[in-house]
């Protein structure tokens, strides 16, 4: 618990200057900053591509253009199924995701931008990660039925409260970064302890997708009755958390091997792709199917 709040050792083990968190460049050490990077890291150089400019991180930056594409797809492939429950608030989520792989080309990929316009980007970033995993976690909801899916108020309940959440943590963030009021100053210093984006970013996106997990686990098991989306739903968990690893523990090996080349935010990135995608396998899968309608209110049903 005496390291909770500080960013100093996974900034220095993501890419130092060039972290592959993108919370990483609200801080002093971070290129957007003093450029000096934290102690004994090992910095992500990437590729140059002329004219003195490098590409920091091109593999995530490909990998952003292929999940852009991909989740654009899921996402007309959604609007065709008429009759599925929850296929608006799976639609937010895909938007969500698609705004999370944009701002990602420019903060973590180390597109070349001003450092202002790379900070407004790296809020919107972080903000997008924490309203999405709200979302995430209320399409675990929906599938009870508690509220008609697809209608005004439960659009409107769901988009309201992200919206909420996008901007207290986007707001949290511009603040710290370019210091309007000057309170979180003091956490761009080292050891960057920021207790309320930490909370926010690192903390509350994980505590959502749990819920999600347990949620839709509940209903597929226990109330349905069947075990194969399960195998979606766990695909889907173990990919998310493949890419978790890469990121916070093997990255900087990666980035030492290839003399800073690439690290784990690549495969972090590509993995989160991944899991997106069975997250919607696993909900198209009990949407197509014939599954018994859910003993809960509401009047939708499974088809």
């Amino acid at each position: 618990m005496s390291r909770y709040g500080k960013f100093d050792d996974f900034c220095r083990d993501t890419g130092n200057t060039w972290s592959t968190l993108p919370v990483c460049y609200l801080f002093n050490p971070s290129s957007t900053r003093q450029d000096i990077g934290w102690r004994g890291g090992c910095t992500l150089q990437g590729f140059p591509v002329g004219g003195g400019s490098r590409l920091h991180n091109l593999g995530s930056i490909l990998i952003c253009g292929i999940a852009i594409l991909v989740t654009a797809f899921l996402l007309w492939r959604s609007q065709r199924k008429k009759a599925a429950v929850g296929r608006r608030e799976m639609q937010l989520f895909l938007l969500g995701y698609i705004i999370i792989s944009i701002c990602e080309i420019f903060t973590i990929g180390g597109f070349p931008l001003n450092s202002s316009v790379r900070l407004a980007f790296v809020a919107i970033h972080i903000a997008a990660v924490t309203a999405t995993s709200w979302i995430l976690m209320l399409n675990g909801v929906v599938g009870y039925q508690l509220l008609d899916d697809g209608t005004a108020v439960s659009i409107g309940l769901l988009f309201i409260s992200s919206a909420v959440i996008f901007v207290g943590t986007g707001y949290i963030a511009l603040d710290t970064g370019f210091s309007w009021t000057g309170f979180w100053d003091s956490t761009r210093d080292v050891p960057n302890q920021a207790y309320a984006l930490y909370t926010l970013y690192q903390l509350v996106p994980l505590v959502f997708i749990v819920i999600f997990f347990l949620l839709e686990a509940f209903l597929v098991l226990r109330i349905l009755g069947e075990r194969k989306p399960m195998l979606y739903l766990l695909g889907a968990a173990l990919l998310f958390a493949i890419g978790q690893i890469f990121q916070y523990v093997i990255s900087v090996h990666i980035c030492t091997g290839t003399s800073g080349k690439i690290n784990g935010g690549l495969f972090e990135t590509l993995f989160t792709l991944l899991a997106v995608i069975m997250i919607w396998v696993f909900w198209s899968s009990i949407t197509e199917d014939d599954w018994p309608m859910p003993n809960v209110a509401g009047s939708g049903a499974y088809n």
